[in-house]
């Protein structure tokens, strides 16, 4: 059996099929360690100058698995919220600006107003993406006008001309121009040669009467006023303007304090001494809290990585208005479904009434009894209020996908909050991967799911839908991967409370 395996190995050999045996010889390269955290920037009032910021952590990819970004490695401020960690504010996966941490803080709850504050937070200043402003061209009011030269009909062709030895009396060139006829006009793209003047060489004088034999003065000539001619090399002393002056003294007493140049201002570790506040002082005054969920929270993507990735659009732009109403109504009829059937589950069970006494029908002649043909009366759909819709292209070439929220008027359980995240199928119709539905006076039993955004969390170019799960006095943030309209959870953090 081995002879036969021996012989089948160099028959094949022999064919010309060596790789097929011996495998791949080319290089694998090593899998890419992503680092990667997300979290969720809440602030109060205008994006680019917000009257309250802070930084929720969320998840931490790091080692092939995710991690709770507010409680990993926190020795004793979490991994995610070190100082210095700059996160970048995303919508949809582009960026829309920078977080530079400059602190952290382990929150609890105090009153009723901050009963949400449970966790580690972090502050930082939010910067803006800095835009290029771009001068507009305006068209020009001279008329461009070409003149050529008849001299020369091709201006690119260079030309030659002798030049004319004014030393040599009587001596005659053929490249002098005639008596009464202009010179050709110079052209400025045209070399010129000229020699450099040498110091042991006279220089040049109109004098005819000076001959080479003459002996030649070396000593540089004096100026009228006795003062010697002017150095190029030599340094020259500047007056400042009022507003120069101005400048430096604010300069100066905006910069660090100095010592004199000697080999103790030398050492690097050495601390300098800044006028203000440094980050370590940082009061409460200087970073205004949240507390709570208070109105007007606004709410974006946070994505911190160790790595510089290539900028990832997820959001899927409306072909047209009749598009996005089309899928409106579609999503608001699942919705609609969604809060009837919430409706039926949770009525209360009717109490048993007593029956009434039967009378005995007198039927008169010639008369017949007839059934009542009304028809029971239905409960009307209450209407929708606040309608988000959000579409998303959560892939390269990957289904569309929608995110509609909204909820209903009322109070306790007769306000209701459904959220229909739906993909298009291979056949174009949308169907449902996320239906919920709940009630404000049971939102410890089922949270009220509020789309964040869509997030890359693992790097991996495919993103997955951020949702806060908000309750009665906590709220979690989770992870929903969805593919082929079906979801995953595939993250969850700590109770915040």
């Amino acid at each position: 059996m081995r002879q036969k395996l021996i012989l089948a190995i160099a028959s094949l050999s022999a064919a010309g099929l060596p790789g097929a045996l011996l495998g791949q010889m080319h290089k694998v390269a090593k899998p890419e360690d992503v680092v990667r955290a997300v979290g969720v920037y809440e602030w109060i009032g205008d994006r680019a100058k917000p009257t309250a910021t802070r930084l929720i952590p969320v998840s931490l990819f790091i080692n092939d698995e995710f991690q709770d970004a507010g409680i990993y490695l926190s020795r004793p401020v979490p991994f995610a919220l070190d100082t210095g960690t700059i996160y970048e504010v995303d919508k949809s996966g582009v960026p829309g600006g920078n977080i530079e941490l400059i602190s952290a803080r382990r929150l609890k709850p105090v009153g009723d107003t901050d009963r949400f504050d449970d966790g580690w937070v972090g502050y930082g200043k939010f910067a803006a993406p800095k835009v290029k402003k771009t001068v507009p061209l305006k068209p020009s009011t001279a008329t461009a006008t070409i003149t050529s030269d008849k001299l020369d009909k091709d201006s690119d062709r260079p030309t030659f001309a002798r030049r004319v030895d004014h030393t040599e009396v009587g001596s005659t060139s053929s490249a002098t121009p005639a008596a009464g006829s202009p010179a050709p006009p110079d052209d400025p793209d045209r070399p010129h040669l000229s020699k450099k003047p040498d110091s042991t060489t006279p220089a040049a004088t109109d004098d005819k009467s000076a001959t080479a034999d003459a002996p030649v003065d070396k000593t540089p000539p004096a100026t009228t006023s006795g003062t010697p001619a002017p150095d190029a090399d030599r340094p020259t002393l500047r007056k400042r303007s009022p507003e120069e002056a101005k400048k430096a003294r604010k300069e100066a007493e905006q910069s660090s304090a100095r010592g004199l140049a000697t080999s103790l201002n030398d050492d690097p570790d050495r601390p300098t001494l800044r006028r203000g506040r440094g980050q370590q002082e940082l009061v409460e005054a200087d970073l205004p809290l949240i507390k709570g969920i208070p109105a007007g929270l606004n709410q974006a993507v946070a994505v911190s990585d160790a790595s510089n990735r290539p900028v990832h659009d997820f959001s899927r732009p409306w072909e047209d208005d009749a598009e996005r109403a089309t899928v409106l109504g579609k999503m608001r009829t699942l919705a609609q479904a969604q809060l009837t059937a919430y409706a039926t589950m949770n009525a209360p069970s009717p109490k048993p009434a007593t029956a009434p006494a039967k009378i005995a029908a007198v039927k008169k002649p010639n008369s017949k009894l007839r059934h009542s043909t009304v028809p029971e009366s239905v409960t009307p759909a209450p209407p929708l209020l606040d309608e988000q819709l959000n579409g998303y292209t959560l892939s390269y070439g990957g289904a569309a996908t929608y995110v509609y929220s909204a909820h209903t008027n009322g109070e306790g359980d007769n306000l209701r909050y459904v959220t229909i995240v739906a993909q298009r199928d291979t056949f174009g119709e949308l169907k449902p991967a996320i239906q919920s539905v709940t009630d404000a006076a049971h939102l410890d039993r089922t949270p009220w799911m509020r789309i964040v955004d869509a997030v890359d969390a693992d790097a991996s170019n495919r993103a997955s839908l951020l949702f806060e799960l908000r309750g009665q006095s906590a709220r979690q943030f989770a992870l929903y991967r969805v593919i082929a309209t079906r979801s995953e959870q595939i993250f969850l953090t700590g109770t915040t409370q």
